[in-house]
């Protein structure tokens, strides 16, 4: 018996090194990107940059193979945070795509499906601009298998957003109606004023959609959501087109006060 406690005490900070030691090694091969960011290497020409998109696709892939060893949440940290300068690189996303989306958001949901915020960008990202709703849905599912509704905190967002892909993008108002009733179920579940706006929003794109599926009016307010919540300009000026398109208005005022308009008829 006790001779097995120093082997299981070896085995732990054997495990802890190997992770470790991957964290480094994967810190150390983004270094050389990092720099050539920071200092606008003159070298990012279409073909340097498919090259690395396919390395990065090769990396991620990797992350999603190699044991965690109790160290996933700081896996989970670090991919998103090449993903955000990923998705943050304009002038290589106009040439490359948003192809590696759906590869970050595996390995970081795989890792952490608690970790709320990624979320907040897996719809933009993989539906949005890479025209992929099956799986930013598909990845929102996977992730709702393993949290609660206060655990994340505020999870109830993650509901928010799977109703947004598979009303706005798929056109599914049944299945977002149901996707925002749990939506509501779960943020009213808190006392807080955010939450309660939340649940009464949600509520309202529930209620349109059990009555009428195919709702403009709701597709409207959701794309109102999209639009105000947006983390770029590309997403803002979709959201606006939307909105027009389905027959609201959108007025956005000197002082950047914005004001919906809805459709006339629903």
């Amino acid at each position: 018996m006790t001779s097995s406690i120093p082997f299981k005490i070896g085995q732990s900070v054997w495990a802890s090194v190997v992770a470790v030691s991957c964290f480094v090694a994967v810190v150390q091969l983004q270094t050389p990107r990092l720099e050539k960011l920071r200092t606008g290497d003159s070298l990012n020409t279409p073909e340097v940059l498919k090259r690395e998109t396919a390395a990065d696709k090769q990396r991620l892939q990797l992350w999603q193979k190699v044991p965690g060893f109790g160290f996933d949440n700081l896996v989970a940290d670090w991919i998103f945070l090449q993903f955000v300068q990923y998705f943050g690189d304009e002038n290589a996303r106009d040439v490359t795509g948003y192809q590696n989306s759906p590869d970050y958001f595996d390995t970081i949901i795989n890792r952490d499906p608690k970790f709320l915020y990624p979320y907040f960008y897996l719809s933009t990202s993989v539906a949005g601009y890479l025209g992929m709703p099956e799986k930013s849905i598909a990845l929102m599912n996977e992730g709702l298998k393993s949290v609660s509704p206060k655990v994340p905190d505020r999870a109830y967002y993650i509901w928010r957003y799977k109703g947004l892909d598979e009303l706005l993008y798929l056109g599914d108002g049944k299945t977002a109606q149901k996707s925002f009733a749990k939506a509501t179920e779960w943020a009213r579940q808190y006392s807080d004023d955010e939450s309660r706006n939340f649940a009464e929003i949600s509520q309202a794109s529930a209620d349109f959609l059990a009555r009428n599926p195919a709702s403009k009016i709701a597709q409207v307010g959701n794309w109102e959501i999209v639009l105000r919540s947006a983390v770029d300009k590309r997403t803002r000026d979709r959201a606006i087109r939307e909105i027009q398109r389905l027959g609201g208005k959108v007025n956005i005022s000197p002082e950047g006060q914005l004001t919906i308009t809805l459709p006339k008829q629903d």
